[in-house]
């Protein structure tokens, strides 16, 4: 393995056993990592999201636009 790390890089890591944060933890306590904290948020579907963003007629305009394809 070549890590050519000449400056700051952050990489993602998924933790599967408590023994493995605590020794991360210890990394951190000795300056050599940093640990940031990252939240896994579900993703929100598109329609979900863009629901009832656009007004009516434009939605009915377009609608009827993409049925005479």
């Amino acid at each position: 393995m070549n890590l050519n790390l000449k400056g700051m890089e952050t990489i993602v890591v998924q933790i599967t056993n408590k023994k493995a944060y605590r020794l991360l933890e210890d990394l951190e306590y000795l300056q050599l990592i940093k640990l940031l904290k990252v939240s896994e948020e579900p993703k929100q579907k598109l329609s979900d999201k863009y629901a009832g963003k656009l007004p009516e007629d434009l939605v009915n305009e377009l609608q009827n636009h993409m049925n005479e394809r």
